[in-house]
This record gives C-alpha cells, structure tokens and sequence, in this order.
C-alpha cells in the first residue's frame, strides 16, 4: 500500500523555465532565452558536477556559437573553454591499431 502525503521538508524552488542538459543546445537555448527577456527565471539541470563533465573525454566544442551569442566570453576568467585546439588528427581504428587519415576537404567543420 501506497501512502500519498505532502512532505513538506522537501525544497522547491518555481522557475519559468527548466532546461534538462547543459549540453551545447540546452546551454544555447537558456542563454538566448535570457538575453531575450532577462527577467524570465531559467534554471539548467546538469547530471555531471559541472558544465560539461558528463560529455565524453576528447570532446570538442567550436566556439563559433559562443562567439555569436557571447562576444566577449574569452576575457572572462573562468570560461569553460581552456585548451585551444592546435592540430587536428582523424583516425580509423579498428582490432589492429589504427590507420590515420588525411586532414583534408571531407571534414571542412572538424
């Protein structure tokens, strides 16, 4: 048997909006949103301790967007971002090591 009851030690918190993901579109939509209207009440929710902490090592972000929608985020201090990509490889690996492959027109957004 299934009791129902309040519990009225738990916390809630009312927001306009509640985003699911800090992920490159989640992350992208609450902050147009805010820059939109400003007074809406947005929250994101990240599984991972912070930004980007549940994507996959080696992951890598073009700053194009946030360049777009945040043209001053590299003076900030404790941007997400803090390695700079300075050379790309692509390999195919397979059971027996890898085969590199050429850096060339095939991945113009890589």
């Amino acid at each position: 048997m299934i009791e129902e009851h309040a519990d009225e030690s738990r916390e809630s918190m009312e927001f306009d909006v509640v985003i699911v993901s800090a992920g490159a579109v989640g992350f992208s939509v609450a902050i147009r949103l805010k820059q939109v209207n400003p007074e809406l009440s947005v929250v994101v929710l990240e599984k991972g301790s912070e930004v980007g902490r549940a994507y996959p090592v080696g992951a890598f972000v073009d700053p194009i967007g946030i360049d777009r929608m945040l043209p001053d985020w590299r003076e900030e201090a404790d941007h997400p971002f803090k390695t700079e990509v300075k050379a790309d490889h692509f390999l195919l690996l397979g059971p027996a090591g890898f085969i590199r492959l050429p850096n060339g027109p095939a991945y113009p957004n890589m």
